[in-house]
C-alpha cells in the first residue's frame, strides 16, 4: 500500500462536532474570501463602468455556472473516490482517482473554452441579454471562457485536497488567488499608472490571471510538501484516464453533473425571466446575487465538510458515526444560516448601495427581491447537507430527481400561476416555494433509510467504495466554482 506524509486531518476519528466544525472553517473561510473577492469586482464594475457592466457580468455568470457543470460532476466523483479511499488507507488508489480526474478535467476544460468561446454570443442571445448590456458581456464572458481550463484545474486539485482531508492548502490558494484578483481588477479596469484602461475586460482578465497563477502555485506547493496526492515516476501515468476509473467519473460524475446542469438551466431560465423585466431590475438581481452568495457559503462549507467526513467514514466503515454527522452539520447550517439572513436583512440598504450606488430605484428592486427571497437560502441548505449525506453512500438519482421537480415543476410552476397577481414578486417567491419543497422531499427520502444500502461502482484498486459530495450552489447567488 501507497503512503504519503500525513499532510492531512483523520476525519474518522475523535469527537465529531469539533472535528467537523473545525475541518469546515477553512472551507468556509475560502469560500468567503471567494464571494468577498467576486463582490468587490462587482462593486468596481457597478460603480466604475455602471448598471449596463453589473447586468453584463450576472449574464455571464449563470453561463460560466452551466459550463463548469459540463465537468464538475466528473471532479465531484473523484472527490468521492480519494475520501473513500483516504478513510480505507489506500493512498495509492486515491492517486489513481486523483490522477485521472486531473487529466479527464484539462482535456475537457479546453473542449469547454473553446467551445464557450465560439459560442458566446449564441448563448447571451438565448439569455435575451438586454442590448445594452450585451457587448460588454460578449467580452466579459470570451475572456473568462479564455482562462476556463486553469480555473477548473485549481478547483480540480482543491476538491480533491479536501478529499484527502486537507482543508487548509486550498485555504492558503485561494488567499493568493484573491489577493491578486483584487491588485489587478482596478489597476485592469481604469487604467492606473503605465497600464491601459481595459474596462470590463480588465475585470475579466485580472480573475484570468489570478486562475492561471494559483495552479502554479498550488502545482509547486504539492510537489515541494511532497503530500499524499503528488505523483511522481510511474505514478504520472495515472494523468492519462484508466478505464477502470473513467467507469466510476462517468457512472457517478454524469449524474451530478446533470444535478448541476438542471441548477443552471433553472439558473438561466430565472435571468431570461429577470431580463424581461427591464435593465434596472437585472441590475438589481446582479446586486442581489452578490448577497446571496453569503448565504451559500455555510451550505457550501459545511456541506464540503460534511461530504468528505462522511465519505472517510464509509471508507473505514465507521457507519456509527454517519447520522451524527448529518446532525451536526444540519445544526451549525441553521445557526449560521439563520444569523447571517437577520444581519443582512438589517443592513439591506448600505449592503445594497455598495453594488448600486445612489441608484434609489435599484435598491428599492433589490431590498423586494432580499426580503422575499433570502429566507429560502436557510432551507436550500439543509437540503444540501442531506443531499451531501445520502450521496456518501452512492444515491444520485433521488437527489437529482428532486432537483428537477422544485427547480421547474414547483419554482416555475409557482411563477406562471403566480405571476398575474403578483407580477415581478412571484419571482422571489418562488425561491422559498421550490426550496421549502425539495427540503420536505430530501427530509423524507433521509428518514426512509434504504439510501444506506446503496453502493457506488467501485474501481479495481478500490474496496468497495461509496460516494460523498456537496458542492451544489443555488444559481441565483454568486457563480463560481467552490474551490
Amino acid at each position: 500500500m501507497a503512503t504519503g506524509k500525513p499532510d492531512r486531518k483523520d476525519l474518522t476519528q475523535g469527537a465529531i462536532g469539533s472535528t467537523l466544525l473545525l475541518f469546515a472553517m477553512p472551507t468556509l473561510a475560502s469560500n468567503i474570501l471567494q464571494s468577498l473577492n467576486g463582490s468587490i469586482n462587482a462593486i468596481w464594475v457597478g460603480r466604475f463602468l455602471g448598471a449596463q457592466a453589473l447586468a453584463a457580468t450576472a449574464n455571464a455568470n449563470i453561463i460560466m455556472f452551466l459550463m463548469f457543470s459540463v465537468v464538475f460532476g466528473f471532479g465531484m466523483a473523484s472527490t468521492v473516490v480519494v475520501a473513500q479511499s483516504v478513510g480505507a488507507k489506500d493512498i495509492d488508489a486515491a492517486r489513481r482517482a486523483f490522477g485521472t480526474a486531473v487529466g479527464f478535467c484539462s482535456m475537457l476544460g479546453l473542449g469547454v473554452a473553446i467551445a464557450g468561446w465560439i459560442g458566446a454570443p449564441a448563448l447571451l442571445r438565448l439569455l435575451a441579454t438586454p442590448q445594452e448590456a450585451f457587448d460588454l458581456a460578449l467580452v466579459y464572458l470570451r475572456v473568462i471562457f479564455f482562462a476556463m481550463p486553469a480555473t477548473l484545474l485549481v478547483v480540480m486539485i482543491m476538491m480533491g485536497l479536501r478529499g484527502a482531508g486537507d482543508a487548509r492548502t486550498p485555504l492558503i490558494f485561494m488567499i493568493v488567488s484573491v489577493a491578486i484578483d483584487l491588485v489587478l481588477n482596478p489597476v485592469l479596469i481604469l487604467g492606473l499608472g503605465p497600464v491601459p484602461a481595459f474596462g470590463i475586460a480588465g475585470s475579466a482578465a485580472a480573475t484570468a490571471a489570478a486562475g492561471f497563477i494559483s495552479l502554479i502555485g498550488v502545482v509547486a506547493f504539492i510537489y515541494a510538501k511532497d503530500m499524499p496526492l503528488r505523483l511522481r515516476g510511474a505514478e504520472l501515468r495515472y494523468l492519462w484516464p484508466a478505464a477502470d476509473q473513467m467507469r466510476v467519473l462517468l457512472g457517478k460524475g454524469l449524474p451530478m453533473g446533470l444535478q448541476m446542469i438542471v441548477m443552471s438551466l433553472s439558473g438561466l431560465v430565472m435571468i431570461g425571466l429577470v431580463n424581461r423585466e427591464g435593465l434596472l431590475v437585472t441590475a438589481a438581481y446582479g446586486a442581489a446575487q452578490q448577497i446571496w452568495t453569503y448565504l451559500q457559503m455555510p451550505a457550501m462549507a459545511m456541506g464540503a465538510a460534511v461530504s468528505a467526513m462522511a465519505a472517510q467514514n464509509i471508507g473505514a466503515a465507521r457507519w456509527d458515526r454517519i447520522s451524527r454527522i448529518t446532525g451536526y452539520g444540519l445544526g451549525y447550517l441553521l445557526a449560521v444560516t439563520s444569523a447571517m439572513v437577520a444581519v443582512i436583512l438589517l443592513f439591506h440598504e448600505p449592503l445594497l448601495a455598495l453594488f448600486l450606488g445612489n441608484n434609489q430605484a435599484a435598491i428599492e428592486a433589490a431590498w423586494t427581491m432580499q426580503l422575499l427571497a433570502s429566507w429560502s437560502f436557510i432551507f436550500f441548505g439543509c437540503t444540501m447537507i442531506l443531499f451531501g449525506v445520502m450521496r456518501a453512500n452512492g444515491v444520485v438519482v433521488a437527489p437529482l430527481l428532486i432537483l428537477i421537480f422544485t427547480l421547474f415543476a414547483v419554482r416555475l410552476g409557482f411563477y406562471y400561476l403566480a405571476y398575474p397577481v403578483l407580477d415581478a414578486n412571484a419571482l422571489w417567491l418562488s425561491f422559498p416555494a421550490g426550496s421549502l419543497t425539495a427540503l420536505l422531499l430530501a427530509s423524507a427520502v433521509y428518514l426512509h433509510g434504504g439510501w444506506r444500502k446503496a453502493k457506488l461502482m467501485a474501481p479495481v484498486h478500490a474496496e468497495q467504495c461509496r460516494e460523498s459530495v456537496n458542492s451544489e450552489t443555488e444559481p441565483a447567488g454568486r457563480i463560481a466554482p467552490v474551490g
